[in-house]
């Protein structure tokens, strides 16, 4: 900053080194290490894996990556784990909120700094309702991130009626999110309907030929309709 304010470094130059510095790595006592600046650098904070932690540890990775942003997150957690997540913060508990459907908790800053809006709309149709529970972790995500999310349930592409009944409000989004199980062919219909960006989410629900996701997957990848990119099994 010094170096700024003297004119030796231009302020875009000094921030990308800052955004390289590896100042950000946090330990959390002795089992987890926290990128501090992973927000900073990519615009999204790091979400925390809850299974195999214990609660302890799964709050106390929490605490930290709230202290650094304005929201911490951690993914697949039942109801065993937020009790114990919860009791565990004692009263900073109060900032803690689960969504049991999408199983993810959310602890937001002790500062009180909020998640700033960001623009755009973020639509999430999930093919079936087996595959709710990754939407939902979708929608939650992106909300908490800021995004202006909503979701568009069992709109199976076996009935093509359905994909185009909610085609209005599916051209209306920035962004469509499309989480399918079994044949995985939905996220290639909708990318050849619409002109939004399309997120094929590929999830373990279907028959023994789906293969726990593996199906879905594969289909998402060659998907003949251009513009579509793939996350993992079940990544909401």
């Amino acid at each position: 900053m010094q170096r700024v304010a003297a004119g030796e470094v231009a302020p875009d130059a000094a921030a990308r080194t800052m955004r390289d510095m590896s100042a950000g790595y946090q330990q959390v006592q002795d089992f987890a290490a926290v990128d501090a600046w992973r927000a900073g650098r990519t615009g999204f904070p790091e979400v925390v894996w809850a299974p195999g932690k214990t609660p302890a540890q799964v709050a106390a990775i929490l605490a930290q990556i709230a202290a650094n942003d304005k929201v911490a997150l951690a993914s697949r957690v039942d109801a065993t784990m937020h009790a114990g997540v919860a009791a565990a913060l004692g009263p900073d508990a109060e900032r803690l909120s689960y969504n049991e459907a999408g199983r993810l908790l959310t602890l937001t800053s002790p500062s009180g700094r909020k998640q700033p809006r960001l623009p755009g709309t973020v639509v999430i149709i999930s093919a079936g309702t087996a595959d709710g529970g990754v939407a939902e972790e979708c929608r939650a995500v992106a909300c908490a991130m800021g995004c202006y999310a909503y979701a568009l349930a069992d709109v199976s592409v076996d009935g093509l009626h359905r994909v185009l009944h909610n085609l209005p409000a599916v051209r209306a989004a920035d962004v469509v999110v499309v989480v399918a199980g079994t044949d995985g062919a939905l996220p290639a219909v909708v990318a050849g309907l619409v002109e939004a960006p399309v997120i094929a989410v590929p999830t373990s629900v279907g028959y023994g030929a789906a293969l726990g996701g593996i199906t879905p997957l594969l289909s998402a990848l060659v998907a003949s309709s251009p513009g579509v990119s793939v996350v993992n099994i079940d990544n909401g």
